[in-house]
């Protein structure tokens, strides 16, 4: 069905037409106060400015010259100019009905122009656990490519995850300690689990560690020193059949890679490494052990024959984080499920030179200080100065902004989806608002080298900081960063703790399945019901709580509505007979008109909430919905009511329990569940 709104935009444009002699926007918006309409008209206002007239007497022109008798009652004119419109018990009868018919969507079309929209989100980092600041991203965004969906528009999920970079050397330098302590220190307490020595100890365990890892070293070879196939090769190769338990290992020794480097900082030893293959035999030379990792980094950045054992160690660690991420996802209902929705910052290395070619080609990348740099007009440092966009270091080295700018380009240009190549129409970043100068400039210079076609829209959509009950951003009691998984589990127990209190008499295994819907529900909820530009307080008591604008209040609701089915079969009362019978409602009752009134206003919600990407639209539109029902279930029987009356109001209970589960589950991507 065409959206209400649109349909009573054109009826009173019409009519301002007609009336002025030019079209001007009606500008209709759903009501701020029912007692004086459902929906109201604004731009009689700036018509009558633009035609030098009497708002309040052009109002009364346009009034007349309305043909709108179908739809709604004798509009008002009020105030200044505004008209107040109020719909017709019956045209809200043939509303519901037609939502009734169209089940599966609830009446609401697809977009006529379907477009391809591209949404950047989550973007975890390799060898890093999810934390709660990936928490905003990854909802937000997953909310965001869902509303674009649902709206029949072709989304490309991006989870740009950061795989690339010089603490990579570290990484695969934590995985070769960690196969080394299962090979050859079996019966030894594994390095990285040692304490870190004291000042004056510390020449003495650098010396040991530098001694230990050569050992190591000459120690795993088959046929040369250091090539690594006694060991390691056969690590990497069994590494998937043990990725889930090698985890947290990995986390603590890469933790453990970074804690040496910095307790080792000014002391040198020199060690023997491989440089190369040539004619068949290893190259060998000698480096500093604190340039270890950096020089595995290199080695993993050229790639080819010689660095197959450095590229495959990465590619373990990229597979086990991933893993990693997908149970976050899982637990998240987040759609980044699928493979082809991840692309790293690895996938543009081979791009990043020639961005860089083509941007200085056109005469936009100059060189300041040694580093090469777009200057986007507009841009300005604290002393007025034009701010530069840096996309190469002065030591060649390229960074996150030319990353972004081949990414930009992929996505603008040939984006592989499904097997074929799209050309994104919008671009939507969800990151935090920190991030905001960064965006504006990328954009700018895409715009400046050519690359956004008219009418494709970039967008950065910012969210504010989730804040501990202190005040401070969202901390462990030790200061420390809090893991996702953490968050999310603590919120499951907590919300196990309020289903055993409510419902204790529930088997075991549904009360975990709700106690999951429920904890993860209430996280996602508390987030999405804030404006995603504010900071919010993360607090469990408040999210947990089952009254107020909250996920437990919401699966109530629907649960509640739920009960009336179960009820009906022991009133002998045939919901789904009742419901297909249904050709003509009548509405009495003022609760079920209000009821009645938001239903109809779902098209409207969704809209909203997907041109602003604001998901705190959609929850605040689902809280009135099950306010009104409550209030609508207190004053008005249902099972008990008159045959006449019933049809309707199981209507109006099936149609909400629709609603909720639709915005709730598809939109949002909460669980609601059948029983509390």
């Amino acid at each position: 069905m065409k959206k209400l709104t649109d349909i009573l935009e054109e009826r009173v444009s019409q009519a301002i037409k007609e009336v002025c002699g030019q079209a001007y926007p009606a500008m209709v918006r759903a009501a701020a106060d029912g007692r004086f309409g459902d929906y109201q008209a604004n731009g009689v206002m700036a018509a009558a400015k633009a035609v030098k007239s009497n708002p309040r007497q052009l109002a009364e022109r346009v009034v007349a010259a309305m043909e709108i008798a179908d739809l709604c009652e004798p509009p008002e004119v009020a105030g200044p100019g505004f008209i107040n419109l109020r719909l017709k018990d019956s045209f809200l009868a043939e509303r519901l009905l037609g939502m009734h018919r169209d089940a599966a969507r609830l009446g609401i079309d697809k977009a006529e122009t379907p477009k391809t929209v591209v949404v950047d989100y989550s973007g975890p980092n390799i060898a890093k656990e999810m934390h709660v600041g990936h928490l905003r991203s990854t909802i937000i965004g997953d909310c965001i490519a869902r509303l674009y969906e649902y709206a029949g528009h072709t989304v490309i999920r991006q989870n740009h995850i950061g795989d690339w970079g010089t603490q990579f050397g570290k990484v695969i330098l934590a995985l070769w300690h960690i196969c080394m302590a299962e090979n050859l220190h079996k019966t030894e307490k594994p390095y990285y689990d040692l304490n870190l020595p004291d000042d004056q100890n510390a020449t003495v365990f650098f010396n040991q560690i530098v001694n230990r890892h050569q050992n190591d070293w000459c120690a795993d070879s088959k046929f040369v020193e250091g090539d690594g196939e006694l060991y390691f090769r056969p690590f990497l190769d069994e590494f998937s059949l043990r990725s889930k338990t090698l985890w947290p290992v990995l986390l603590k020794a890469y933790q453990y890679v970074n804690l040496l480097d910095e307790a080792f900082k000014g002391m040198k030893r020199t060690i023997k490494t491989r440089e190369k293959i040539e004619n068949g035999q290893f190259v060998y030379k000698e480096i500093s052990y604190e340039s270890l990792s950096r020089y595995i980094t290199y080695m993993l950045q050229q790639g080819g024959q010689d660095n197959e054992q450095e590229r495959k160690a990465w590619s373990c660690v990229k597979e086990i984080t991933m893993q990693h991420c997908a149970e976050i996802y899982k637990l998240l209902n987040a759609t980044l499920e699928h493979p082809r929705d991840t692309r790293g910052e690895s996938d543009y290395n081979d791009k990043l030179p020639q961005i860089v070619i083509d941007l200085k080609a056109r005469g936009l990348a100059t060189e300041s200080d040694g580093a090469i740099c777009v200057f986007p007009e507009g841009f300005k440092n604290k002393e007025g100065d034009p701010l530069p966009f840096i996309i190469q270091k002065s030591d060649g080295a390229f960074l996150y902004a030319t990353t972004d700018l081949a990414a930009l380009r992929y996505r603008l240009h040939g984006i592989e989806y499904q097997g074929q190549n799209y050309q994104a129409d919008r671009v939507i970043y969800v990151t935090d608002a920190r991030q905001a100068l960064h965006f504006q400039m990328l954009f700018a210079t895409a715009k400046l080298a050519g690359w956004v076609k008219d009418g494709v829209v970039l967008e950065h959509v910012t969210f504010g900081t989730m804040l501990g009950e202190d005040g401070r951003p969202f901390k462990t009691r030790t200061g420390g960063t809090v893991k996702l998984k953490d968050l999310l589990d603590e919120a499951i127990e907590r919300a196990t703790a309020v289903v055993e209190k409510k419902n204790p008499d529930l088997p075991a295994e549904q009360k975990v399945n709700i106690a999951k819907a429920v904890g993860v529900g209430a996280v996602k909820y508390a987030d999405y019901a804030n404006n995603r530009n504010s900071d919010y307080v993360f607090s469990f008591d408040k999210m947990l709580a089952m009254e107020g604008n909250t996920a437990p209040y919401m699966q109530y609701a629907y649960a509640r509505i739920k009960s009336i089915e179960r009820k009906a079969t022991g009133k002998d009362v045939d919901i789904e007979k009742e419901l297909a019978g249904i050709a003509s409602m009548t509405l009495a009752e003022p609760a079920e008109k209000d009821l009645a009134k938001l239903l109809v206003r779902y098209d409207q919600a969704i809209a909203a909430a997907m041109a602003e990407c604001r998901p705190n639209y959609l929850t605040g539109y689902l809280y009135d919905v099950a306010q009104a029902f409550s209030r609508f279930y207190t004053t008005c029987p249902v099972l008990t009511a008159d045959p006449e009356s019933r049809p309707a109001r199981l209507l109006l209970c099936d149609l909400t329990a629709r609603t909720i589960r639709h915005g709730m589950s598809e939109l949002l991507g909460i669980e609601v569940v059948e029983q509390m």
